[in-house]
């Protein structure tokens, strides 16, 4: 069953961002509050585009704002982040309303939008604020150097390839690759992070990098848990195109992160996967 969701304003310090809003405030008690980033390269994507990941989170018991963020062709790094920390701000500020008094906060996204999810939970750990249960990153892009064998399997990773024009036009100059909200897969900074869900597929071009940070995080003492599809998948760009999903993916992803929700709550001391084997 799909979600009810209504479209939205979120008022932040930085203005108005359009959201997609699914799942509903229960009635008694709280239920985990997502802020979900669609992806697109940087440079493109729209709410559909990423309708199907939040639906899924939304599922599994959560209430979940989709933003309509700031795209790289217009608003090159950090503009994204920024805006995107506005409005973490801003749900963490109104999660009574959203999802019920002691709703405990997430962020979560896929490709370009793993990316953003990942450089916000950094960023409220640096400002330590807002307080945030845990990370969901589905196939992220973290590595702009786009040097991994699952990038070069699938012919991509040269001139001309959306995801090199993505990070291109995302960072504007070769100097901001080294900044860790930027490309997360390459701070030397990790501990302390909130617990991260990292999904990926075995024949997706972000896979190498997702368990690659999976397995950094894991070493800075981040309860990490990693999870790859069987392939073939055709991830990311069959997440957002509008074409019916396998049944399977929605009730392994469901499951998990159910799970991830779960084992995060406030007040539950979670267990700890090792990083390097996926989830089961």
């Amino acid at each position: 069953m799909t979600p009810t969701w209504r479209d939205i304003s979120i008022e932040t310090e930085a203005g108005q961002m359009p959201a997609r809003l699914y799942g509903t405030r229960p009635a008694r008690g709280s239920v985990p509050l997502v802020l979900h980033l669609h992806g697109g390269a940087f440079t493109g994507g729209t709410l559909e585009c990423g309708a199907y990941i939040a639906g899924l989170i939304a599922s599994a018991g959560a209430v979940v704002a989709s933003v309509d963020y700031p795209l790289a062709s217009d608003h090159p790094f950090p503009f994204a982040l920024t805006a995107g920390f506005a409005a973490l701000g801003a749900l963490y500020r109104q999660r009574a309303e959203f999802a019920g008094r002691t709703a405990p906060l997430y962020v979560a996204g896929e490709e370009s939008g793993g990316n953003l999810a990942a450089g916000l939970a950094m960023m409220a750990r640096d400002q330590q604020s807002p307080p945030l249960a845990g990370q969901i990153l589905v196939s992220p892009m973290l590595d702009p150097s786009l040097a991994t064998a699952s990038i070069r399997r699938a012919d991509a990773g040269s001139s001309g390839c959306k995801w090199a024009d993505g990070w291109q036009t995302y960072l504007g100059s070769p100097e901001k690759a080294g900044h860790p909200y930027a490309a997360p897969l390459a701070s030397c900074r990790l501990k302390a992070l909130p617990p991260a869900l990292v999904v990926s597929a075995e024949d997706c071009p972000m896979c190498d990098e997702s368990q690659r940070y999976a397995a950094v995080l894991e070493e800075a003492g981040v309860d990490t848990r990693l999870h790859l599809l069987e392939g073939p998948t055709h991830w990311p760009d069959s997440i957002s195109c509008p074409e019916p999903k396998p049944a399977a993916w929605g009730a392994t992803m469901r499951d998990l992160f159910a799970r991830f929700f779960e084992s995060t709550r406030p007040g539950k001391r979670a267990s700890r996967p090792k990083a390097g084997a996926p989830v089961l």
